[in-house]
């Protein structure tokens, strides 16, 4: 089998047999597939796209690149979520105790944030003491005894996407569905869990910009899922604002404590709800009514708050941090952003937003940069607020005011006033699942 031939067919818009998707990520991850003949496939993938199958078999080779995860040893229907990436998106921190706390064990990977769009496993070290890395047994050992473990990806977990993401980065073939839902679905397939949730992303602040690339995304990883066994719903939810009001590592910690005391933000308690309404559906937890009443009094009755609490304490960290915020980073100087009118917030660009907060230290542009874990962002207004000239949009933290003068320029483009109130998005757009699409 000659790679060749592999592009010279997909090239002339042919579907390549798994056989042949075998052989390329095979061959690549060995290093015996140059990157220019890589990039010639991945162009082509881009051009002529792939089908159902196709893409079914690129994720399975590339899962079988490297480690799976072999989660049998734990009882239950281990249920995975995936966020597509966002601003102000720490929502782990909230369903996965949320889940945990319905019977739904939770033996998560997650990884760590990159460029615009904050990490799981960023937020998680912000916590004095955190462990992120773990050996598979006591990974297994404190899923059994707490119900949670939330960890970093660790061992050579789908080496092949690697190493493709990092030719898509450089040959402008990002942007293309089959190799997105590969990539992810790669990854939650080798983690090992029984199901999978994902939450895809919409909006100015997540890379598919409107409900309907958020939609064919949704529908390309479902589909994989049903080709692999792994049942798998999709939420498609709103990121034309950042989620909540803190963006920031140690920031969106304090915020997701918040909301499991049942004070946090209102966009963001319900986001958080319906994701772990179906984490609950997946985990076979019940009909879904049952399952959204079972997440509603997991977050009132404080027994979620109590299963952050027991993993933080379980792998290292200090539990009394969830209660007295002192004991989390903070940054030394915080500037407020002032309105330059009076007016209504009529939209907020929630990538700048983002990129402000890697300004000020709360992000890396690049995997080996260093993240200020007090570093970010408390917007202190949201759109449809209305807000006199003068009042404050959001405060800027950081340990340097050289970073905050960097910062505040771009923050400030991305808010939008309007003298009128402007109509407000919905949150939580549609649901894909192997049945169908339903917008709401």
């Amino acid at each position: 089998m000659r790679m060749y031939d592999i592009i010279a067919a997909k090239r002339d818009g042919l579907a390549l047999t798994e056989e042949q998707i075998n052989f390329f990520i095979t061959e690549y991850t060995a290093g015996r597939v140059p990157d220019y003949q890589a990039s010639a496939l991945l162009m082509a993938v881009y051009l002529r796209g792939m089908s159902a199958a196709e893409t079914g078999a690129l994720t399975l080779a590339m899962t079988r690149s490297g480690d799976s995860a072999d989660l049998s040893a734990i009882p239950g229907i281990k249920v995975d979520k995936h966020s597509t990436g966002g601003v102000g998106d720490k929502t782990t921190l909230i369903v996965c105790p949320i889940a945990a706390a319905c019977g739904v064990p939770i033996a998560k990977m997650s990884g760590r944030g990159l460029g615009h769009t904050g990490g799981t496993v960023d937020k998680l070290e912000s916590i004095p003491g955190y462990r992120t890395q773990l050996g598979r047994e006591e990974f297994f050992r404190i899923v059994q005894e707490t119900g949670i473990s939330l960890i970093g990806q660790s061992g050579n977990i789908a080496p092949a996407d690697k190493k493709l993401y990092a030719l898509r980065d450089v040959t402008a073939t990002v942007a293309c569905l089959p190799l997105i839902a590969s990539s992810i679905m790669s990854k939650k397939l080798a983690a090992g869990s029984d199901a999978i949730l994902l939450d895809v992303k919409c909006g100015s602040g997540a890379f598919m910009k409107t409900p309907e690339e958020a939609a064919a995304l949704a529908e390309a990883m479902v589909s994989i899922g049903q080709h692999t066994g792994r049942k798998t719903i999709a939420l498609i939810t709103d990121m034309d604002v950042p989620l909540g009001s803190a963006i920031g590592n140690s920031l969106e910690v304090q915020e997701a404590v918040a909301v499991l005391k049942g004070s946090g933000p209102a966009d963001l308690t319900q986001v958080c709800l319906a994701l772990a309404e179906d984490m609950l559906v997946l985990g076979g937890r019940g009909p879904r009514e049952s399952c959204r009443a079972q997440a509603r009094e997991a977050l009132s009755s404080g027994a979620a708050l109590e299963k952050l609490r027991a993993v933080v304490q379980a792998q290292g960290g200090d539990p009394a941090a969830l209660e007295d915020f002192s004991r989390l980073p903070s940054a030394s100087l915080c500037q407020p952003l002032t309105s330059p009118a009076s007016g209504y917030v009529e939209a907020i660009q929630t990538e700048q937003a983002g990129t402000a907060s890697v300004l000020l230290g709360a992000g890396r542009e690049k995997k080996e940069d260093a993240i200020d874990y007090g570093a970010g962002i408390l917007l202190k207004a949201k759109v449809g607020d209305y807000v006199e000239k003068g009042q404050p949009l959001a405060l800027l933290c950081a340990n340097s005011q050289h970073k905050i003068d960097a910062a505040l320029p771009l923050l400030a483009a991305s808010f939008r006033l309007s003298p009128q109130p402007p109509a407000l998005h919905k949150l939580i757009l549609g649901r894909v699942t192997e049945e169908g699409t339903c917008f709401f």
